[in-house]
């Protein structure tokens, strides 16, 4: 793509599409491109029209991961990255690929080519991962005598056996697609992941945005969350989705056999 944006946002309709922007560099993760998707995620999450998010890589990778030399050549950012925002939980790293899990809309990864690192990690914060068969993924950290580090182990213990996580964190042995799928490191392997996401987030922008967050939300929560816990946060996000007034819309529309015509999401519910 001819721009120096490091990354693109375009919209279609309801749907907004990201794009990694340094294809002459496999799309590595260096400061630009950090500081620009968490700026862009900040942005989408406030958009209360929003209904999917796509992201992806230009040039021939997703993302080849973390731009070593360029981030060591600035120290002091990297060091002041390096802290812990209390309110959030997360250092700069971290947060560059979980501000994707922050999002109240479905985030769809489209991945080819290499998508190694810190890229894989951003991927694995996605809530679905459409790859290439021959895509090339690996938890690189390994190679250069580090863990991952950008949110990633939280990922894997929601994807992975804990022997399977520990196998590929420990080696950084490369995946293709296929083998992703089958270790169910990524949601399904196609020839063309742009066109599948967007199938995918048209898919999805039928249903109720309140619904979908709310589902988002609830999951995620009790991934870890004790019975008693969990329960209550379905009864908290349920009650939530009842008041709002997407879900009569949906009630209408079924009951009259039409498609539905949704509001705004409620912005601010979870």
């Amino acid at each position: 793509m001819i721009t120096d944006t490091p990354v693109l946002v375009t919209r279609d309709g309801d749907i907004a599409r990201v794009t990694l922007n340094r294809p002459d560099k496999h799309n590595a993760l260096n400061v630009e491109v950090m500081t620009s998707l968490l700026r862009t995620a900040r942005t989408l999450r406030r958009d209360r029209d929003l209904r999917a998010v796509i992201v992806h890589g230009a040039g021939p990778s997703f993302c080849s991961g973390l731009d070593f030399p360029q981030v060591t050549r600035r120290p002091g950012w990297a060091l002041r990255a390096f802290v812990t925002r209390a309110a959030r939980g997360t250092n700069v790293f971290q947060e560059v690929c979980w501000a994707w899990r922050r999002l109240p809309v479905p985030v769809i990864a489209a991945i080819h080519g290499s998508c190694f690192g810190g890229g894989l990690q951003l991927a694995l914060a996605a809530d679905f991962r459409l790859a290439t068969p021959d895509s090339r993924l690996s938890i690189l950290e390994a190679k250069w005598g580090l863990i991952p580090d950008m949110s990633g182990s939280v990922a894997l213990r929601e994807l992975l056996p804990i022997d399977q996580a520990k196998l590929l964190a420990m080696t950084g042995r490369t995946l293709s697609g296929d083998d992703a799928l089958a270790l169910h490191l990524v949601t399904a392997v196609v020839d063309d992941p742009i066109a599948a996401a967007d199938q995918l987030a048209a898919e999805l922008a039928t249903r109720s945005p309140d619904a979908v967050a709310a589902t988002k939300e609830l999951l995620q929560s009790n991934q870890v969350a004790d019975e008693a816990e969990a329960f209550r946060t379905e009864r908290r996000l349920q009650a939530k989705v009842l008041l709002g007034p997407n879900q009569r819309i949906a009630l209408k529309a079924n009951a009259k056999k039409q498609p539905p015509r949704f509001g705004r999401r409620l912005f601010g519910m979870w």
